[in-house]
């Protein structure tokens, strides 16, 4: 954008006119809205993955723990029969299966925390940056 109000000359040698800066702003503005919003939507997809990979290991998690739970009630039923190898294996297996739904539950915490908040960060600022470098050049232009 700078390209706009640091070209002094025209093609003739002279200050360039108001048409020509306009059309060089124009097709700046939009290059520039291009790239940001090319940005936009890769960042966008990153953290678009990080979400579907946190959801998805939190449903496996889900899962298990459902199937704990199952077990543990299997636990209860044989515990009631007093048949100590058969409910301490039930009651082992339900654990074990409690265990693992939490490792999944906590990676897939930390992959959803990664994707939150889903705003473009990286484009906002270099927006920012971008409207600010167009307003010193055109404060400085008009000094001159």
């Amino acid at each position: 954008m700078a390209d706009v109000a640091n070209a002094r000359t025209s093609h003739n040698g002279s200050e360039p006119s108001t048409a020509e800066l306009v059309q060089r702003a124009t097709e700046q503005v939009s290059r520039l809205i291009r790239d940001e919003l090319t940005l936009a939507r890769a960042e966008l997809t990153q953290k678009g993955k990080h979400a579907g990979i946190g959801l998805g290991l939190f449903g496996g998690g889900g899962a298990l723990a459902f199937f704990g739970l199952g077990a543990l009630v299997a636990t209860a039923i044989l515990l009631l029969d007093l048949v100590l190898p058969a409910w301490a294996a039930a009651l082992i297996v339900g654990v074990a299966c409690f265990l693992v739904a939490g490792v999944l539950a906590l990676v897939g915490k930390k992959q959803v925390s990664r994707a939150v908040p889903p705003v473009p960060a990286a484009a906002v600022r270099s927006l920012r940056a971008d409207v600010d470098t167009v307003a010193a050049a055109v404060k400085d232009r008009g000094r001159a």
